[in-house]
Formats: C-alpha cells, sequence, structure tokens
C-alpha cells in the first residue's frame, strides 16, 4: 500500500482515477478548490478509511507526505479555461511548481496530466509525440495550450536539475460517466443537447475530427505509465487512435438517444483544431497499451449516466 495525492481529484478523470486506486488498496489523497471539480464525485469515497479530501487551490504550496503525485488539476474545457485564463495559466504554471517542489521534497513520483492540445492546430497527422505543435501563443486558447506546454518545460527541467521522477502524459478526448452536464466539451454537450430535445449545435461543417477515450482505458493509460519500472518519462500520448468526424460523433449521439433535435450550424471557435488524432506507438511499444474500447460501446454507459443525472432536478443543473 502507498500513499499517492491526486489533485483534481473531485473532477472527472481524477474522481474515476482516485475510486480505482483504492481499489487497488492504496491511501488516496484528493485535492481539489472545486472550481470545476464536483464534491458528489467522490461522495460515495468519503466514508472509505484510506481516503481524504482536501479542499486546496493548487495555486498556494502545501506540504503533503506521499510516494506518488497525479497531477490533473485544471480546467480542461475551452469554457472553463477560457472564463478565467489567467487563473489558468496560474494553475499550470504556480501549481505545476508547487508540485514539483513537494515531489523534490518527499522524493515522490510525479505524473502531469498534459493535453493533445500542445500540439495546436497540427500539421502532422496523426500527432507522434516528436511534433512540436502549431500553437497560437497569444490566441483565446493559449492560457491552456501555452501552460500546458510550459507544464511540460518545468517536468522536464525539475528531472534535469533537480532528479525529481518524473512521468509525462498527453491526453486525447477522454469522454465517459461523471463528465459535467456544463462541461463544455463536444461529447458532453452533444448528448445532453440530444437528451433535452434542444439542437445540437455543430461547429464548422462538423468535417474537423477527434479521437475519442473511453474513461476505463484512460485509467489503464495512467496507471501503466505512472508504475513503469524502466526510465521511460515520457512524453506519451495516451488517446483512442480511431478518428470521427464532428458530424459523426453528432449522428451516433443522435442515434443512441433517439433524439429527433435538428443539427444547428455555427461558426468555428478560433484556433479550432481542424484534425487531432494521437499516434500511440509509443504506447504501445513501451507500456503495452491501447484502448480496447470502441465509441459506439463506450457512448452508452455515457449517455445512461447523463439520463440519470438530467432526470434529477439537482444533478440537471450541475
Amino acid at each position: 500500500m502507498i500513499r499517492i495525492l491526486v489533485t483534481g481529484g473531485a473532477g472527472f478523470i481524477g474522481s474515476h482515477l482516485c475510486e480505482r486506486l483504492l481499489a487497488s488498496g492504496d491511501e488516496v489523497i484528493c485535492l481539489d478548490n472545486l472550481f470545476t471539480g464536483q464534491k458528489h464525485n467522490i461522495e460515495h469515497l468519503l466514508r472509505e478509511p484510506r481516503f481524504e479530501f482536501v479542499r486546496h487551490d493548487l495555486v498556494e504550496p502545501i506540504l503533503l507526505e506521499v510516494d506518488q503525485i497525479y497531477n490533473l488539476a485544471c480546467p480542461a474545457s475551452p469554457v472553463h479555461y477560457q472564463f478565467n485564463p489567467v487563473k489558468t495559466v496560474k494553475t499550470n504554471v504556480m501549481g505545476t511548481i508547487n508540485m514539483l517542489g513537494l515531489a523534490k521534497r518527499v522524493r515522490a513520483r510525479i505524473l502531469q496530466a498534459s493535453t493533445s492540445e500542445v500540439y495546436g492546430n497540427p500539421a502532422v497527422h496523426p500527432q507522434p509525440e516528436s511534433y512540436w505543435g502549431n500553437v497560437n501563443p497569444i490566441g483565446v486558447r493559449s492560457c491552456y495550450d501555452e501552460g500546458k506546454r510550459l507544464a511540460e518545460t518545468l517536468m522536464m527541467d525539475y528531472h534535469r536539475q533537480n532528479r525529481v521522477d518524473i512521468r509525462i502524459v498527453r491526453i486525447f478526448n477522454t469522454y465517459g460517466p461523471r463528465m459535467s452536464v456544463g462541461d463544455g466539451r463536444v461529447v458532453s454537450n452533444f448528448i445532453v443537447q440530444a437528451l433535452r430535445g434542444q439542437p445540437i449545435t455543430l461547429f464548422g461543417d462538423g468535417s474537423q475530427t477527434r479521437s475519442f477515450c473511453f474513461i476505463a482505458d484512460m485509467l489503464d493509460g495512467l496507471i501503466r505509465m505512472m508504475n513503469n519500472g524502466d526510465d521511460f518519462i515520457g512524453p506519451v500520448n495516451l488517446g483512442n487512435p480511431e478518428e470521427f468526424t464532428i458530424r459523426e460523433l453528432a449522428d451516433a449521439v443522435l442515434r443512441l438517444t433517439g433524439s429527433s433535435s435538428p443539427v444547428e450550424h455555427r461558426p468555428l471557435p478560433p484556433d479550432d483544431p481542424e484534425r487531432r488524432r494521437p499516434d500511440i506507438t509509443l504506447a504501445r511499444n513501451r507500456l503495452g497499451w491501447e484502448p480496447r474500447t470502441p465509441l459506439a460501446e463506450g457512448l452508452v454507459p455515457t449517455v445512461e449516466y447523463f439520463r440519470r443525472v438530467l432526470a434529477d432536478p439537482a444533478g440537471g443543473a450541475a
């Protein structure tokens, strides 16, 4: 049994990770300021004696005795990270510095949850880890894109200068139960709109592509990367290499929900990536990992989760 800190642990991925780590027999500290994380995601864990919730903003230092740190804390959807872009940058930079400082002091291994957004609007397809990206450093998305790129820089510099034990993963679009109703990401948006009978908002003509990874597969990748015993520190892409147009996703959601919602086209947001698909050769070779859940299969429990949430007056407002 080891003691593990999960920052952003009340969020979508973080709450599932806390649950999985507890099931493995470890002690888990969930740290979250509840800006986008939600207490109800972890309520069922609060009775577990090996689980502790700490409400704390990562921008402020904290000292804890832990063996591993999963640094997931940061708003991850454009709606949330553009709400307070300066705060987003602070979380990525100051928060990462604080967690690296903690890892250095207590000699913990730290995994940084980076993102496919470090590739920007990619000129290389699919995106391998060797690609340096095509990011607008002054655009409306740069608080997140450049913040995550700088977090990777800090990880590598602490590793080279202070020999901090690090791991870096680049997470591609992940979906599943516990996504927030107001998340603003395409999977949750389409499902909520379809279930409410609202128009499906399709930005552009819907020909832009994404690759969608189910939460269970993502957790397997995160844990494998954290616990790999060799000198492989990453960065490594974690995502599903199956590529879908946004229009195909909308059609799949409409079929699953049985909704008659019309499709409403809107202009593309600034710097919206045209294509997004991970090259996961490195994850296959170094971690023995690849996703196992097709989109059509993973959407079923995701849709059912949102049906339950929207049927609850309190949950539907989340």
